[in-house]
């Protein structure tokens, strides 16, 4: 396929980035961690055989530029971002929307936002920790994490973030034995460059954020959450988990564990396809 048509939006205290590939109806895909558009471009053309497929840097991230670069990150405002995309490329319809672990957060929160202008939302590992019960926990770890980010610096505190991640007794970081493909492997240098910002703004304002269970349980019928078959006992998984249970619905497995998007493209990004379709 050609590669895709390239645009700038601006938006309230930024200026965002985003990819256009495929078409027919709209799929955003909104990504997570320190990636942005290039964190699908695994999967990104084999889904614009059947959609309008749009990807996107968020806020602060790779090319997309705030206008003050130490403004506090807010979910409502990443989720605003989203619609903005959706409003320009598919203003007459609802829109499918898939984000990935903190771009799943985002997507939860557009949902309960503006539920008209959207078909279906699949969330994968949205890590909202405040909805489990051990959330103080999880609190806990992340004040580790910026006090690390403080003293010790960007490697240190990955480390204590890498390890609250952990399944327990796991010594490993989640699937640190995946030899990446050779693409990905490339897009893991420039996404270096996001991870101060990343742990430094948006783990915090993220993970703090409390979704409206109620709000979710009314909108249940568009809504899909996702887990990786392999992040069982992992903390991405469990919110996601918690959620399906108390919403009564089914929680959806794709292939690999929280980076799944990233080890397993094209298995992934079948299940993608089909969540859409189901």
């Amino acid at each position: 396929m050609t590669g895709p048509d390239i645009g700038s939006l601006r938006v309230n205290g930024a200026t965002l980035h985003y990819e256009v590939r495929g078409r027919g109806p709209l799929l955003l895909l909104v990504p997570g961690g320190a990636g942005g558009a290039a964190a699908f471009d695994g999967i990104a053309d084999h889904l614009a055989a059947e959609y309008t497929v749009a990807t996107y840097d968020p806020r602060g991230m790779s090319r997309s530029s705030l206008d003050d670069p130490a403004a506090e990150q807010r979910v409502a405002e990443h989720a605003d971002d989203a619609l903005r995309i959706v409003d320009l490329l598919s203003p007459g319809e609802p829109a499918r929307v898939f984000g990935t672990s903190s771009g799943a957060i985002a997507a939860l929160h557009l949902l309960t936002a503006r539920p008209e202008r959207l078909v279906r939302v699949v969330a994968h590992e949205p890590p909202v920790v405040e909805v489990l019960p051990d959330a103080p926990d999880h609190r806990l770890l992340l004040a580790r994490v910026q006090e690390t980010l403080r003293t010790r610096g960007l490697m240190p505190a990955m480390a204590v973030f890498a390890a609250g991640l952990r399944k327990d007794g796991d010594t490993t970081g989640p699937e640190a034995a995946v030899r990446l493909p050779p693409q990905a492997a490339a897009r893991a240098e420039r996404t270096m460059a996001n991870l101060p910002y990343f742990v430094g703004r948006i783990v915090p304002g993220f993970m703090s954020y409390l979704p409206d269970i109620d709000r979710l349980g009314t909108l249940s019928d568009k809504l899909v959450l996702a887990c990786g078959q392999d992040s069982r006992g992992e903390l991405p998984y469990c919110p996601a988990a918690f959620l399906a249970e108390r919403l009564g619905t089914e929680l959806l497995h794709f292939p690999g564990g929280h980076t799944g998007l990233t080890t397993h493209p094209a298995g992934f990004g079948e299940l993608v396809r089909k969540a859409f379709r189901a």
